[in-house]
Formats: C-alpha cells, sequence, structure tokens
C-alpha cells in the first residue's frame, strides 16, 4: 500500500513546532534586536539586507508577469479545500487585527511606552513627537506600501477561493505588512526601556504577525509570496526608523529599595 505524502501545511506546521520548541531561533532574533540598539553598522545592515530581499523578490515575481508560481496555487487551493466553519470564523476575526485601527492603536503603545520610561526632563513638544512618532512612521509606511502595491499591480488569487473581503493588488500583502510593523514597534519600546524581555517580546510578536499573514493565505485573498514580501518590506521600514528613537537611559540600582532606578528621574 503507497504511503501518504504529507500536505505543504503539515510540513510547514511541523517544521514551525520544531523551531519553536527548540528555541534557539527566537532567542538569536532577540539578541540581535538587542544589538541593533548598540550598532550604527547593524541597522543599516539590516535595512540593506531587508530592501534587498524585497527587491530580489519582486523582481523575480515581475520576470513572471507576477503568475503564481506552482507552490502558490497548490497553498491558495488546499486552504480553500480545508476550511471549516469554526476555524474560518476564527480566521476572518484574527485577521482583522492586521488592518484598521488596532495596529495604530498599537503603534500608539509603542509611543506611550517609550514616553513613560524615565528619562532626563524633556520639552512637550519632544515628548508629544515620541507618542505620536511610531504612529506617524506606520502611516508613512503604509503610503510607502501601499504605493508599490498599485506600481506592481499583481493580481489577487480568483475570487472563488475568498472567504472574506478583500481590495486592491496582491502585492505586498497590507495586512502582513501592518501587522508587522505596528508590532514591530511595540516590541522595539519595550526592549529599548528593558533589554530583559527581548526574548518575551519577539517571540509573542512573531506568532502573532506570523499567523496574521497565515491567515491572508488561508482566506484565500493572497499569495503566499505576497506574505513574504509584506513581512521584508516591514523589515526595512522598521529598521530604517530605529536611528530615530531616544537613547536609552542607563539604569542604576536604587538606593533604597534595591530596584532599578535612572540617574535623575
Amino acid at each position: 500500500m503507497p504511503r501518504r505524502q504529507p500536505s505543504w501545511p503539515g510540513l510547514l506546521l511541523s517544521g514551525l513546532g520544531r523551531v519553536a520548541a527548540s528555541g534557539r531561533v527566537l532567542s538569536s532574533m532577540g539578541a540581535v534586536v538587542r544589538r541593533m540598539f548598540r550598532s550604527e553598522r547593524a541597522w543599516s545592515a539590516a535595512v540593506g539586507i531587508s530592501v534587498v530581499l524585497f527587491a530580489a523578490l519582486a523582481g523575480v515575481l515581475a520576470a513572471r508577469n507576477w503568475v503564481p508560481f506552482g507552490f502558490e496555487r497548490a497553498a491558495v487551493g488546499w486552504c480553500a479545500a480545508h476550511r471549516p466553519p469554526v476555524i474560518r470564523s476564527a480566521a476572518v476575526v484574527f485577521t482583522s487585527f492586521g488592518t484598521g485601527v488596532v495596529p495604530y492603536l498599537t503603534a500608539l503603545a509603542a509611543g506611550t511606552v517609550v514616553v513613560r520610561a524615565p528619562a532626563a526632563p524633556r520639552r512637550r513638544w519632544r515628548t508629544v513627537l515620541l507618542l505620536m512618532g511610531p504612529v506617524l512612521w506606520l502611516a508613512g509606511g503604509e503610503l510607502v506600501r501601499a504605493g508599490l502595491m498599485h506600481a506592481f499591480g499583481r493580481p489577487r488569487p480568483a475570487r472563488a477561493n475568498w472567504a472574506t473581503t478583500a481590495s486592491g493588488f496582491s502585492f505586498p500583502s497590507g495586512h502582513s505588512f501592518t501587522s508587522a510593523v505596528s508590532a514591530g514597534l511595540l516590541v522595539v519600546a519595550l526592549i529599548r526601556v528593558r533589554p530583559t524581555v527581548a526574548r518575551a517580546c519577539v517571540t509573542g510578536a512573531a506568532l502573532f504577525v506570523f499567523l496574521i499573514g497565515l491567515s491572508r493565505v488561508y482566506l484565500g485573498v493572497h499569495w503566499p509570496l505576497d506574505v513574504v514580501g509584506g513581512w521584508l518590506l516591514a523589515c526595512a521600514w522598521l529598521a530604517a526608523g530605529l536611528p530615530f528613537l531616544p537613547p536609552r537611559q542607563p539604569i542604576v540600582p536604587g538606593p533604597d529599595s534595591g530596584e532599578p532606578g535612572v540617574p535623575g528621574a
């Protein structure tokens, strides 16, 4: 009796499970984020690498006249054939976190973390700028992403495969980009204030962003490489914004309780 070949989603989930169980990749990601705050070359390299990879991906797709690869068609077809009502409804709800007000509230939370962190006295205009900076950076990224999307004009999967509403072109994925940038802004703000939480923050954000991207393919409104493109563009946009962060205040032991403190706080 011939052995049944595992489906691509089963192989993907199995591989992700092994990576998550080891924890090594997430630990490395947290260490990389911490080092990026200390090195101008690190964030410059992150911008360059992300832009090159995004441009290469866009170039490959453009050379094919934006026609999806076979594995992309297989992924969307498999998802369309495996949508129990409960999972479909959950995916529709979860994917909504990647657009609308939620990403901007997340970016505002990032600004709030930065503003509320112990720091030397600052002028009011600077406080407002720090609070609203992540929101403005996210909005600017959305304009860049929308411009690229219309310039590329990659068609979405056939409407017959859709399990939710969608508009515009397909590449790069807006939900994937927006969720990655907003979650990344919050992670960067939290790590800037307390570097010891890097691993937990990166783990939570990576899982959230991955599930948002997966939901776009599962609901049939994006090809898999649209999601990858959204993630690469988000990495470039996030890394490009790191130099604008205020310098982290050195943490020293408090005088009485032994709790961390900040000079001048």
